[in-house]
């Protein structure tokens, strides 16, 4: 399946981004070497795996591929296939609380095609309900895009900026360092919507890897997070290919996708799987 990505705008279903020429960045300053990537009609392709493991041996593991497409600011939209699996103890206690969203996940992947605010889901977790409308896509509205990487944003600036500050240590293209969670909460966006900002324990700990340009090929995730009265682990690993590639946006008509409102009954309530 040729992968494509959802833009800001949307005409008759279909918007050509016209690529703009990168500036020159310096290899030796990531940041600036990201903002040159950040223009319409210029994108990243990713593959990332994550795994979170909660308190008894319950552990949730994904995979997601696909790309991002950027604006001027950061990631403005995405097409990305993802894929969950349960360990057999959280199997049996996600069939019983979300009996017919878990079989959905393991029987196939979802596809995500996601806009602005607005995310478009296929896949067997909402098939039932497609058939039923005789739609291709369930529209889910006012929810976030899929990050990245599940902990660290680092197509975000203002993230990328603080992780090179937070090093440890930065040699031969690999840079690695640590951070607490509530630092990274007050200086990046994308990491405080998801995860809150009240923290008073927990660390994340990551290394990063540059390519020559000074852009990040892969970012390796470790951390510990309060949850209520415990912690969990999470874990994710994101690497990035083909940086700058031109892209052609389609979406689905509108004639195509059914919001989530209109078979409520027959999908999750949230957009599904763990990068939501």
């Amino acid at each position: 399946m040729k992968r494509t990505i959802v833009g800001v705008a949307v005409v008759a279903g279909m918007v050509q981004l016209t690529a703009v020429p990168a500036q020159a960045a310096s290899a030796s300053d990531p940041v600036k070497a990201l903002q040159a990537e950040l223009a319409p009609g210029r994108a990243v392709n990713l593959q990332a795996t994550a795994k979170i493991t909660y308190p008894g041996d319950r552990v949730v593991t994904s995979t997601v591929d696909g790309t991002v497409g950027f604006g001027s600011r950061g990631p403005v939209a995405s097409d990305l296939g993802q894929s969950v699996q349960y360990s057999d103890r959280l199997l049996r206690e996600m069939k019983r609380s979300s009996p017919k969203e878990t079989e959905g996940l393991q029987a196939g992947p979802v596809r995500l095609v996601s806009s602005g605010s607005v995310s478009y889901v296929s896949g067997p977790v909402v098939e039932q309900a497609l058939m039923i409308a005789d739609a291709s896509h369930v529209r889910y509205s006012g929810v976030k895009q899929p990050p990245s990487n599940l902990l660290l944003e680092v197509l975000d600036p203002a993230t990328l900026k603080a992780l090179v500050a937070a090093r440890t240590s930065w040699k031969d293209g690999i840079l690695k360092g640590a951070i607490k969670p509530a630092r990274l909460a007050a200086v990046s966006d994308p990491f405080a919507s998801r995860y809150g900002t009240r923290f008073k324990s927990g660390k994340i700990s990551y290394t990063l890897y540059f390519g020559e340009k000074g852009l990040v090929r892969r970012v390796a995730v470790k951390a510990t997070l309060p949850v209520s009265k415990t912690t969990v682990q999470v874990e994710s690993d994101t690497r990035f290919t083909d940086w700058g590639r031109e892209v052609t946006v389609n979406v689905p008509l509108r004639g195509d996708a059914i919001d989530r409102a209109e078979v409520k009954d027959e999908v999750p309530a949230g957009v599904p799987g763990i990068w939501n």
